[in-house]
């Protein structure tokens, strides 16, 4: 997912890509808000700054979801400045959440997934299930099938499979697969990511061409690279 930072101070825009970029993300960033309305069209997600030269944040987001090809882009709105007021102005002009600064990355990046969430509905969020070759993946009975027998899998595993499962092709770095699964509270060592891995491919093994697919990515983690024979 590409997230656009934009923020007027050097050392914010520095950390938010040095941090976002850690977790997976690619970051675009914008240090007014004249820069920012000629990148937004380029991301998925904007980290807006509300007092910004040439344009201020509200100005920005009122303007970015009052346009057909920004409107739907998630905004979350950051700022020093905490009234209430500016809060609900923030919210009425469209920005899908707010946070006050100084906050943490752990806050911020539960906000960003929060958010994704909420304003993102996927096309497979909607499915009740899924199918991929000898797989069925039953999302509203939260069951697995691999050639019509039911597959044993943990919690976490179940969890990892969907996840690769809808969004094919995508590389996932050991960090982000930490964050996503086990949650920001989570502080094990990304070798947990290995082993659950390792597992899940084992417990695939009956379709070699399923279990295959989830690939290691060197110096990264991991992806589902699918090629349906049919």
């Amino acid at each position: 997912m590409k997230i656009l930072a934009v923020d007027d101070d050097d050392s914010i825009r520095e950390l938010l890509t040095l941090q976002l970029t850690r977790h997976g993300y690619e970051v675009l960033t914008a240090a007014d808000g004249a820069e920012a309305m000629v990148k937004a069209p380029q991301a998925d997600f904007i980290l807006l700054d509300l007092m910004l030269p040439k344009l201020d944040g509200f100005e920005v987001c009122r303007r970015l979801k009052s346009a057909e090809k920004t409107k739907d882009i998630p905004i979350i709105m950051l700022t020093a400045k905490a009234e209430e007021i500016d809060t609900v102005l923030g919210l009425e002009l469209g920005a899908d959440d707010y946070l006050a600064k100084p906050f943490s990355m752990r806050e911020l990046l539960a906000r960003i997934k929060a958010v994704q969430r909420r304003s993102q509905p996927k096309q497979q969020e909607q499915q009740l299930a899924l199918r991929l070759g000898n797989l069925m993946m039953d999302f509203a009975a939260y069951s697995v099938k691999l050639k019509g027998k039911e597959l044993s899998l943990t919690p976490k595993e179940y969890e990892l499979l969907k996840l690769f499962l809808t969004n094919i092709g995508r590389a996932y770095s050991r960090d982000e697969l930490l964050t996503r699964i086990w949650g920001y509270e989570y502080y094990g060592d990304t070798r947990t990511v290995d082993v659950h891995v390792r597992h899940l491919r084992s417990k695939l093994a009956a379709a070699p061409d399923i279990a295959d697919a989830i690939e290691t990515v060197r110096s990264v983690g991991y992806r589902f690279q699918y090629d349906d024979p049919s």
